[in-house]
């Protein structure tokens, strides 16, 4: 039996409109990675809030992601460790979907503290939808990359 060679039309959506959503995905977590920043130590609360970490654990998860986030937002709207970048904020987004519903379904009443005290009375389906909304165009963008072997990874731009 001969293998079908699968082809894959074009992209309909044009570059720019990636490019677009890289600089906002970008945004969102330098924005979140910063106001967690300014106040490691109530971060360190919310991530206790959890009840899944050592305490110990929290804090120092507390002083570290906020600047993982800020890294990796700006490798996206940089386009430098692009792969690095977004698949580490694919990554970062599921596990706190998995946390936040693994919490809601232990009965916790949990403040995320994603975006500072912006984001403090959020209710549970506005982080979902916040957060299964970046996990799509995260994975979308994922996508784009590796569906194509790299092809779509971003070049080096001579300025």
């Amino acid at each position: 039996m001969a293998e079908e060679e699968v082809t894959r039309a074009p992209s309909t959506i044009p570059q720019f409109v990636w490019r677009i959503v890289e600089i906002i995905i970008g945004g969102v977590f330098i924005y979140a990675g910063a106001t967690k920043a300014l106040d490691p130590i109530r971060f360190a609360n919310d991530i206790d809030n959890y009840k899944i970490l050592p305490w110990m654990i929290g804090v120092r998860l507390a002083f570290y992601l906020p600047w993982l986030e800020i890294f990796c937002g700006l490798a996206l709207i940089a386009r430098r460790l692009y792969l690095g970048g977004l698949s580490i904020l694919t990554a970062l987004v599921f596990i706190f979907v998995i946390a936040t519903v693994s919490a809601k379904i232990r009965g916790l009443d949990i403040s995320c503290g994603c975006f500072g005290h912006v984001s403090k009375n959020w209710t549970l389906p506005a982080h979902l939808a916040l957060d299964f909304g970046l996990l799509i165009f995260l994975l979308l963008l994922l996508r784009r990359v590796r569906g194509q072997g790299g092809a779509n990874l971003p070049r080096k731009v001579d300025v």
